[in-house]
């Protein structure tokens, strides 16, 4: 029988899973060999992550399923992430702010989960709070390199700010999947961890010389519903591509 926080959990697994996939385009492309790794790393920390969330949900939502079936075949609309995560690599300032933002968010998160009725979940979120805290760590170095360093990278780190403003909202809506979840007595709001996250984001783009995340007349909606941007078709074809066209192969 499906448990009313199946949602919740697919949610969090598809955040993790899109934004490590997101993460592994900077291999050979940052801007120097350690972030190579660093960020590779942060990738792997999160599709470890995911691979835990999506055994948990296999059992969850009475289907059995395992974690190759749910990030290879399943379609666009049956994925649950936000849309920030999946938004397409941009410059080195753009994927600083976004990782900011998204560890923050993990680490107030995942705390709140640490102590959630399902073992399993909280399990998992225990893990993840300590992963978290270093990608928010690594985050907040480079913004106050890039925020404080040459004009060109405060440049380009205002940019990133005003490119990822539109995103940020969503990041704190309560949608029916985090509201079953907490009925349950299992998850946590989002608009509940909003102070927290936007206090210490706020406090690290202080101390870079940056003004903050400015307001947006757009604003991004609709990624818990399956509802998502022309990016992210171009990103799961890319990432489904060989599961697909060679079904049923083991390596």
């Amino acid at each position: 029988m499906s448990e009313a926080h199946a949602p919740l959990v697919a949610a969090l697994a598809d955040d993790a899973l899109i934004y490590a996939q997101r993460l592994g385009e900077w291999i050979s492309r940052a801007p120097q060999i350690e972030e190579d790794m660093a960020l590779g790393n942060i990738g792997l920390d999160l599709l470890g992550r995911a691979r835990s969330l999506y055994g948990l949900l296999g059992s969850l939502d009475g289907t059995g399923r395992g974690e190759d079936d749910y990030a290879y075949w399943r379609d666009e609309r049956e994925f649950r992430h936000v849309h920030l995560v999946e938004q397409p690599r941009h410059d080195f300032g753009f994927e600083i702010v976004r990782l900011l933002l998204v560890s923050s968010l993990d680490v107030e998160r995942c705390a709140a989960l640490a102590s959630s009725a399902d073992v399993e979940l909280a399990g998992v979120a225990s893990k993840a709070v300590t992963e978290s805290r270093y990608h928010r760590d690594h985050a907040r170095l480079w913004a106050l390199r890039l925020g404080d360093g040459t004009d060109e990278s405060h440049r380009r780190m205002v940019a990133a700010l005003e490119r990822v403003a539109p995103y940020v909202a969503e990041l704190f809506e309560d949608t029916a999947v985090e509201v079953a979840a907490v009925d349950a007595g299992v998850g946590v709001l989002p608009s509940t961890l909003r102070a927290g996250v936007l206090g210490f984001v706020e406090d690290v783009l202080a101390e870079a010389t940056l003004e903050g995340v400015p307001s947006s007349r757009r604003r991004s909606r609709g990624g818990r519903e399956g509802l998502h941007s022309e990016a992210c078709g171009y990103l799961l074809a890319e990432m489904q591509h060989l599961a697909r066209s060679h079904p049923g192969a083991t390596w």
